[in-house]
């Protein structure tokens, strides 16, 4: 419990704040903080503002866990979106209906606003993401295995764990992800935005990269 206690603090918040609460002083502690706000010759200040983005996210992700095992019956699920978001073969009409429905295989996303949601676990082999809004996503242990996701804005999204292998990353806005323990293997990251200059903003540790392509363009080994 003190360890809760403690990622309150770090989002400046009551013990007990609601999850309205704690979004909304993690989006303004990222806000002040964004390496983006800060000059670009600043090494110092660019690491810490990094470490402490890192720190506040872990704070929200952990507290969003912590609320959901205590009070699962306060949780909201992704809210529905029209039968027509996802045309492709096999996903039917009742399916895009179901607040819980965890497969979404195939879905096409296109373009779509999913900031904030929680999709941790969803199963989302082979669909398009494309241009999708996905910052500040919950996407804990998804599956998004061969997902084109070209010009999808990830920043600052929960990737703890993901499945992303053969998955299209190119020209993906990657600032300020946590991607640690990811499977990469086989992505195509192309042109991915990263971090500001020379400096590295996406959380890579424990990722697997074996055959990804990188942003510039090389394959890592």
């Amino acid at each position: 419990m003190k360890e809760i206690e403690r990622y309150y603090r770090v989002l400046g918040l009551e013990v007990g704040a609601s999850l309205e609460e704690i979004n909304e002083a993690y989006r303004d502690l990222a806000f002040i903080w964004h390496p983006d706000r800060l000059p670009k010759n600043n090494d110092r200040l660019l690491a810490k503002a990094m470490a402490k983005l890192q720190e506040i996210n872990h704070a929200r992700e952990q507290l969003k866990t912590h609320q959901i095992v205590s009070h699962p019956s306060k949780t909201v699920s992704v809210p529905r979106q029209k039968p027509s978001t996802y045309p492709h073969s096999g996903y039917s009409r009742n399916q895009a209906q179901r607040p819980y429905y965890r497969d979404w295989s195939g879905a096409d996303l296109k373009g779509a606003n999913l900031k904030e949601k929680d999709l941790s676990g969803r199963k989302l082999i082979k669909a398009d993401l494309s241009y999708a809004d996905l910052s500040d996503t919950f996407l804990h242990k998804i599956n998004l295995e061969e997902a084109n996701l070209f010009r999808a804005n990830l920043f600052r999204a929960n990737l703890l764990r993901a499945n992303l292998r053969s998955a299209n990353l190119q020209q993906v806005n990657l600032v300020g992800a946590d991607l640690s323990g990811a499977d990469l293997s086989e992505a195509d990251l192309t042109g991915a935005k990263v971090g500001s200059g020379n400096r590295i903003m996406v959380k890579l540790t424990g990722t697997i990269l074996k055959g990804a392509t990188l942003p510039d363009g090389s394959v890592h080994d």
